[in-house]
């Protein structure tokens, strides 16, 4: 059986291109378009789509809006196709907060062809979004209080000036790996920690200019500090760094403290950028004073660097099936025995404060 579409867009070029580049591939078939969510509601009533492409602005009921809607009454796989513009990315994030499971970028001029030359990339986002866990994609409410870190000293909050004590600070870190559904995953993980916890390097597949919005929000709604990370940032407690967009992040050790290097370079699992880059980085310079966390996500970017980071002595995990959105890339690290333990997503907040104090347990 094909897959179903339905595309919801108030441009009528925009539909016309999208149903042309989705019908060149068997495997889907457009089932309907709609210039607005409540057009598209009539005809879904008549047949259910298997997956939605949805865009964000639009007349009558805007498409974050409509997601939600969805998401609490009948979940469905929803990939959005959205404007890439300052004011558009923070729409489309809230979006996929709210439970989209991918986002294609797309700019205000050149659509036709620039929709034409990510053929692949969206007949892929659909093929994916089609496989993906519909419960996982539900908004989660805010998580509970998370349980009280371990006790530290004064130095977990304010580092003293002499380099030991800072070397201490900043000595453990945590990397955190995940692609499709990471959005809202992360959301509800980072949110759970207080301000005082590991510090955390992340990739999170996701397009140019999307992590700097991406991250902002984070740092609006968690304790912890969230930023898109630039080269030589320090690795801090209390600290939240993620990859920029079309950029590999790697950590670096430059005596007893740690900062990250960002920097160009191909693609890697077709990825940029690439969790095993980064995973191979901590596994060189944090080894066993390392976590590594391995999220929701297709493909197997992260899989051989968990191994890695396993190998030099790093607590490793990955995310289980029933929380994943996508389990593709916790799956191929369970295969290759990289994650030492499998934990639900409700479990991850609480496996990085644990892991504050875990290098001494060990």
């Amino acid at each position: 059986m094909p897959i179903s579409v339905m595309i919801i867009d108030d441009s009528a070029v925009v539909r016309q291109v999208l149903q042309a580049i989705l019908e060149q591939a068997p495997d889907l078939q457009v089932i309907g378009v709609a210039s607005d969510p409540l057009f598209a509601l009539d005809k879904m009533a008549r047949q259910w789509p298997d997956v939605i492409v949805l865009d964000v602005e639009m007349p009558r009921m805007d498409g974050v809006t409509f997601l939600r809607k969805l998401m609490a009454e009948r979940p469905t796989p929803v990939v959005i196709c959205s404007t890439l513009a300052e004011t558009g990315s923070e729409t489309a994030l809230l979006a996929m907060a709210a439970g989209a499971a991918d986002i294609i970028a797309k700019p205000k001029a050149g659509l036709r062809d620039f929709l034409q030359q990510s053929a692949a990339e969206l007949i892929q986002a659909v093929r994916t979004a089609a496989r993906a866990n519909v419960n996982a994609l539900r908004p989660r409410t805010r998580p509970a209080p998370a349980p009280a870190p371990p006790r530290h000293s004064a130095d977990a909050v304010l580092p003293a000036a002499h380099s030991h004590a800072m070397a201490r600070t900043t000595e453990r870190v945590v990397a955190l790996g995940t692609s499709t559904g990471g959005t809202q995953a992360l959301e509800h993980i980072l949110s759970a920690l207080p301000r005082v916890c590991p510090p955390i390097l992340v990739v999170q597949h996701m397009p140019e200019k999307f992590t700097a919005a991406f991250a902002e929000r984070l740092n609006q709604v968690c304790a912890v500090e969230v930023k898109e990370a630039r080269d030589n940032d320090r690795v801090l407690a209390g600290r939240v760094l993620i990859a920029p967009g079309g950029r590999h992040m790697l950590l670096k050790r430059s005596g007893a403290q740690y900062h990250v290097q960002v920097t160009d370079g191909p693609h890697v699992n077709r990825h940029k950028p690439s969790v095993d880059v980064l995973f191979r980085s901590v596994a060189r310079y944090g080894g066993r004073n390392a976590t590594g966390i391995l999220m929701t996500g297709m493909g197997d970017d992260g899989a051989r660097g968990l191994k890695e980071m396993l190998d030099a002595g790093a607590d490793t995990y990955a995310q289980d099936e029933a929380s994943c959105v996508v389990f593709g890339m916790p799956k191929e690290a369970i295969r290759l025995g990289a994650a030492r333990h499998v934990v639900s997503l409700e479990r991850i907040a609480q496996v990085i404060l644990q892991n504050q104090t875990a290098v001494t347990a060990r």
